[in-house]
């Protein structure tokens, strides 16, 4: 299940309806990522993230299918935020629920992974010298690469 909204998530809400009355899921596995005050040694005091509606849900719906397909997954969520949050706010929330634990942490880590080098979000951070375009960095494409297919 995709979710792309500006309104914050509870982590234990979701995750409670996620499972409830599925008894087979023996593993979830959950990552939530949230706003830094910090980001390159300098300080952010707000960040925004901007998407093309349609676009970035087709994107998302694409992950998800990935990862279904390559583990044996009882339910996947992902809810990505866009607009303005200051630090401290999540952004996103990935919950993999599995039989057991191996498949839900493989495919929570691909999904973040693939979240941060394919999902399109454009990320613009305000901080004391003013706003700046985050771009994708090395380390979160190198992570992505253990994922692809040979």
């Amino acid at each position: 299940m995709i979710r792309v909204q500006q309104q914050a998530f509870d982590v234990g809400a979701e995750l409670q309806a996620l499972k409830a009355g599925k008894f087979k899921i023996g593993g979830s596995a959950v990552f939530v990522g949230s706003v830094r005050d910090m980001n390159n040694g300098d300080g952010v005091s707000a960040m925004t993230l901007e998407h093309y509606p349609g676009m970035t849900e087709k994107a998302l719906s694409d992950i998800e299918t990935e990862a279904r397909q390559r583990w044996l997954l009882d339910e996947v969520l992902i809810i990505h935020r866009y607009g303005r949050m200051t630090p401290g706010e999540d952004i996103v929330l990935v919950i993999c629920c599995s039989s057991h634990r191996e498949a839900a942490f493989d495919a929570c880590r691909f999904l973040m992974d693939w979240l941060k080098t394919k999902a399109p979000f454009w990320k613009l951070e305000e901080g004391a010298a003013g706003t700046s375009w985050v771009d994708q960095r090395d380390a979160d494409h190198a992570a992505a690469k253990r994922w692809e297919k040979p």
